[in-house]
């Protein structure tokens, strides 16, 4: 079965960075694509950031040039380097392993607020 461990959330200050992290217990390699997406208090869950297994990465429009989306294929694990977060970025983040079944992670925090 496969499963996804969120790490790295936390409360920071605007303009302040975080890094989250993935670690799968199977080898990330094996999807097409890992993700990772979030959801705030009210609002639907939406797409962050996606990188396939050729190295493609795509962020949404309001996380380019901020976001930055990685793997480690030796440790399975998938990151997401968050910069400059704005308050607007307080959500529950949760990491994706895009395959015939999606599968997700328990999510982890994060509270951008001064």
């Amino acid at each position: 079965q496969v499963q996804l461990v969120e790490s790295g959330g936390g409360l920071v200050q605007p303009g302040g960075s975080l890094r989250l992290s993935c670690a799968a217990n199977v080898n990330i390699f094996s999807f097409p694509a890992m993700a990772w997406y979030r959801q705030a208090p009210e609002k639907q869950r939406e797409l962050v950031a996606t990188l396939t297994r050729g190295d493609t990465k795509n962020y949404a429009d309001s996380v380019k040039g901020r976001f930055s989306i990685s793997s480690d294929y030796a440790k399975n694990t998938v990151y997401l380097q968050m910069n400059s977060l704005k308050p607007e970025d307080t959500a529950v983040y949760y990491c994706n392993a895009e395959g015939n079944t999606h599968y997700w992670g328990q999510g982890t925090q994060v509270t951008v607020s001064s």
